[in-house]
């Protein structure tokens, strides 16, 4: 990983969507030991899934991940942090605007 530049490689992954009374989620999870942290990105890709209710679907897909730069992820999580404050400002304030 350089320090200004971002590694891409390409893998495969399995897509588990249900839509029941239940339940409603979308789960991806990656082959091989892939480990994501702040500021990564995963791009799935394929044709738009529409699951009909009371279906549930599982299948495979091609992705490609692209590993943040150590400032990209110091970012992420220092900008994470000012937006969870912020939350808490908002949420906690008594005062009316």
């Amino acid at each position: 990983m350089g320090l200004f530049t971002r590694d891409r490689f390409d893998t495969k992954c399995t897509i588990e969507i249900e839509h029941t009374f239940d339940n409603l989620h979308a789960h991806v999870e990656l082959d091989g030991d892939i480990e994501l942290g702040p500021g990564d990105q995963v791009k799935v890709h394929g044709a738009a899934v529409k699951l009909p209710f009371g279906e549930r679907l599982t299948l495979r897909r091609d992705v490609t991940v692209w590993k943040a730069t150590p400032f990209e992820r110091l970012w992420t999580k220092l900008k994470a942090q000012l937006e969870l404050t912020e939350l808490y400002e908002i949420t906690f304030s008594s005062e009316k605007p």
